[in-house]
């Protein structure tokens, strides 16, 4: 303190006895020290002593910033004082309190942003700093580094802009990260992550300037997953590159960097799994967050499609599945890397293959598969285990019918065909358990072996449990059916249930057929959807009922006789109403649950009462229920809506024509598109085998510049060598003669090889013009298909609309003649048959009607024929 008095009073000089200044006097003095004084010395001092005050003082010392900017400006080259303007700065505008300032009632907590705005008003001043990052004194690199973090953390997406327009601004921050100086290098990883938030442009500049290789090197050399927590800082500025940036996924893929990664998530097998400290289980939960990047879900599919693959080559797949068998992992790393496998198997067949037939090393061994699921219907695991088994296991059935067909095999063999625990029998097990959690995780389960798969959904109707000894074996729809109407069905079980069988019987006829031949469904289903019960929870399950009863409609072949089409529509409209009908089925919609559940695949909830819908059932709801209400609908208004299974023979015929005519087109739209994707992958490439070509002969033509130089340089050396050869030694001419010749030669060659690229060029150039004109005759032919597509479905919009009118006209002809029929009883006092013939009651009718009336239903009944299209579009 002593010092610091001193150097005060050589600053401002003495002061009278009982007359020492104030904070803000002070500051205000330095300031004007520091702009006003020729003597660097005097600025150095006075940027010294501001630097002690500003934590004290920040406000006072934040009004006079723009000395600092002076300083900062025109003193580069002093870096002492250079470093003392960058750290008050830093304390000027840093986000935190300091100790010193707690008891000033003038300091907010906002102080540092509000500096932060206005030292950006001006962008030079950003620029100025990111000046000082090339400056490598350890004093000014490390203050600039924490001076950018501050004004990131307060104004983050204002500094990106500036630093994105900025003349190799990213490129100062990247050098940063080859600082052979621990704590350069660790600061700068801490600012690129600020930097790389959320700026998809910052993040390709990023990438591009070798970023990765960079990051893995220091991976590398801190120790990888045993490193400490550098090596957690490397793999979040690396999932910030990677995370929702399509080009830096592919660019991180092309450049073999997902190769780096498989060693790195490699266990030692002789070290103590329970004893794994706290910073490698961070380590480890980046690693799997960068993989997941890679594969989300939500990235393109050619994107997930090339990593899978990727994944899988390198052994990074086999790596990951080990850790779910190691003993003593944590929960929290054990459900990421679950929900790591899920994504990376998803949709892949041979990924998928490949964790199939992974063994759990255990006595008997057991399937991954099997292993996991025991998790999943075990009452006692976490939630976000179980959740996590649920993902890996739909993720595994995604468009794998060979799981789904395995999985339904296991279903439909006896106990005495096998004693092995299997897949199916765990979730039979559960899904009858009295847990309503488990009953929910095996249901959804179960409805995702069925997704897309009509074959499977048959063979499940086989199925048959009993579930004892002396009970009666029945079918496991008409099993799900009697869970589903016990009176102590829990809420969570019966929205299980109800999507299980929504799925099931969805585009399945004779699962519609079966389930409606089960006696008290239908009853059981109105009453659902007529009761007057209130609540998020009822309205959910009768919107549920509604569904389920809307797919009975929509996928009904009329071949139970009780249960028609006709029947079943017409009972919702008499026991239900259509509007009361049309209001519950689109409480499903509105439930919060559901815009939850169909965002992402994964399962993403805080407690057991948010896990209702799935994410698949929210995709089959939303296709169908517009489907279904415009089927229920066409009912209620009279006249049979029109199907497939309404149509005439004739009719049908022409509609099955139709679908083979579209049918055959895209096969060959589709035919065309891989086509012009395959010339488009072989025009990129002869492209840039062309411009390497350009490059190699550029630097052909440059060193040919060069030895044509050399070579006339020698041969005036070589002239000046002859003029002066009597006073020259004779033991150099030889040697002058070998480089002259081997400069001829080199030159030969060069000559030789431009020749040579020259001509690879101009075949690369009509390789390319011919690929383009193919191209667009490709393009061409892609449009054409596409229009006669458009005229086709225009042909079967106006079939339809034609089948429409000739719908309402038949209808008006059936009202007519009941209303004749009438009164010709009226009339004759004579009842009559329906089933008579027809024209013997239109000449009655026509006898006792004028001969207006008998026009007008000719006139109609002539229309009616000559509008018949032939055929009718479902």
């Amino acid at each position: 303190m002593n010092f610091l008095k001193s150097g005060l009073q050589t600053v401002l000089g003495s002061q009278q006895p009982n007359q020492a200044p104030s904070g803000a006097e002070t500051v205000e003095l330095l300031v004007e020290r520091v702009t006003t004084s020729t003597l660097l010395d005097d600025r150095r001092d006075a940027c010294r002593a501001l630097k002690a005050l500003s934590k004290k003082y920040r406000i006072e010392v934040g009004i006079g910033m723009n000395a600092m900017l002076q300083v900062l400006e025109t003193d580069r080259t002093d870096c002492e004082i250079i470093g003392y303007c960058l750290d008050t700065l830093c304390h000027v505008t840093s986000p935190e309190q300091f100790e010193e300032e707690e008891d000033n009632p003038n300091v907010t907590a906002n102080i540092g942003e509000q500096f932060t705005e206005i030292f950006i008003k001006n962008s030079d001043n950003v620029c100025l700093v990111l000046g000082c990052l090339e400056e490598y004194d350890f004093r000014v690199r490390w203050a600039a580094i924490k001076l950018l973090t501050n004004l990131l953390a307060n104004r983050p997406k204002e500094i990106q802009e500036i630093v994105l327009v900025s003349p190799m601004g990213v490129s100062k921050m990247m050098d940063l990260l080859i600082d052979s100086r621990e704590v350069i290098r660790n600061d700068a990883l801490l600012l690129m992550i600020q930097l790389t938030k959320g700026n998809g442009n910052i993040q390709k500049i990023v990438a591009f300037e070798n970023a990765f290789d960079r990051l893995l090197d220091v991976i590398k050399e801190e120790g990888c997953s045993d490193g400490g927590i550098v090596v957690e800082d490397c793999l979040i500025l690396m999932l910030n590159l990677l995370k929702n940036n399509p080009s830096n996924q592919q660019f991180f893929k092309e450049g073999s960097y997902i190769q780096r990664l498989a060693p790195m998530l490699e266990l030692s097998t002789d070290q103590d799994q329970a004893g794994m400290s706290p910073q490698k289980v961070s380590n480890l939960h980046c690693m799997l967050q960068v993989v997941r990047a890679l594969v989300c879900p939500s990235n393109p599919q050619q994107v997930i499609s090339s990593c899978q693959k990727a994944i899988r080559s390198s052994g990074l797949l086999s790596a990951i599945c080990n850790i779910i068998m190691a003993s003593g992992v944590p929960p929290d790393l054990l459900i990421e890397t679950i929900n790591t496998i899920a994504e990376v198997i998803r949709g892949d067949g041979q990924n998928q293959d490949y964790f199939n037939s992974f063994v759990a090393p255990c006595d008997p061994p057991l399937s991954a598969i099997v292993l996991l699921l025991m998790s999943m219907v075990n009452e006692k695991q976490p939630l976000s285990l179980r959740c996590a088994v649920l993902y890996c296991f739909q993720s595994y059935l995604y468009r794998n019918e060979t799981g789904q067909t395995s999985l339904v095999k296991t279903l439909l063999q006896s106990s005495e065909q096998t004693t092995a625990i299997t897949s199916g029998q765990l979730l039979c097990r559960s899904l009858f358990s009295t847990d309503p959690l488990s009953n929910w995780f095996a249901a959804v389960s179960m409805s995702h072996a069925l997704l897309e798969n009509p074959a499977q959904k048959e063979q499940l109707l086989r199925v048959v449990l009993a579930t004892s000894h002396t009970s009666k074996p029945v079918s496991l729809l008409e099993q799900c059916n009697q869970l589903l109407q016990q009176a102590n069905c829990k809420f969570q079980s019966k929205v299980g249930l109800l999507m299980l069988l929504s799925v099931w019987l969805s585009h399945c006829q004779l699962a519609v057929r079966t389930f409606l031949s089960i006696p008290g469904t239908v009853a059981y289903l109105t009453g659902q959807i007529s009761a007057n019960e209130h609540g998020d929870n009822e309205y959910l399950v009768q919107g549920l009922c509604a569904f389920l009863m809307g797919i009975c409609i929509q996928f009904n072949d009329n071949s139970v006789q009780e249960h028609q089409r006709e029947f079943l529509c017409q009972l919702l409209v008499k026991r239900i109403g259509l509007d009361t009908y049309n209001k519950k089925l689109g409480e499903v919609s509105k439930h919060e649950n559901y815009s939850k559940s169909a965002k992402q695949p994964q399962i993403r909830i805080a407690a057991t009462t948010d896990l209702l819908l799935d994410y698949e059932f929210c995709r089959l709801f939303k296709a169908l229920e517009a489907v279904i209400t415009k089927t229920v609908n066409g009912f209620s208004s009279g006249g049979e809506n029109i199907t497939e299974l309404t149509l005439s023979q004739e009719a049908s015929g022409l509609v099955a024509q139709y679908k083979d005519i579209i049918r055959e087109q895209d096969t060959r739209l589709q035919s065309l598109q891989q086509q012009l994707t395959h010339s488009e992958a072989k025009l990129h490439e002869l492209t840039g085998a062309l411009e390497q070509s350009q490059t190699s002969n550029r630097q052909l033509q440059d060193q040919n510049i060069l030895l044509k130089a050399q070579l006339q340089a020698a041969s005036d050396l070589r002239q000046q060598t002859l003029s002066s050869s009597a006073s020259s030694p004779l033991h150099l001419l030889p040697a002058q003669g070998d480089q002259q010749e081997a400069l001829e030669k080199r030159l030969s060659l060069l000559t030789l090889e431009q020749q040579t690229d020259r001509s690879k060029i101009a075949y690369y150039e009509s390789e390319n013009s011919r690929l383009l004109s193919e191209l667009d005759q490709l393009r061409m032919r892609v449009t054409a298909a596409e229009s006669r597509a458009n005229e086709s479905g225009t042909d079967l919009d106006k079939l339809r609309k034609d089948q429409e009118d000739l719908l309402e006209l038949l209808t008006d002809q059936e009202n007519k003649l009941q209303r004749y029929r009438m009164e010709l009883k009226r009339a004759t006092g004579q009842s009559f048959d329906e089933d008579d013939d027809e024209d013997d009651e239109l000449q009655a009718i026509e006898a006792n009607n004028d001969g207006e009336t008998s026009k007008e239903t000719n006139s109609s009944t002539t229309t009616n024929t000559s509008n018949y299209p032939g055929g009718f579009v479902c």
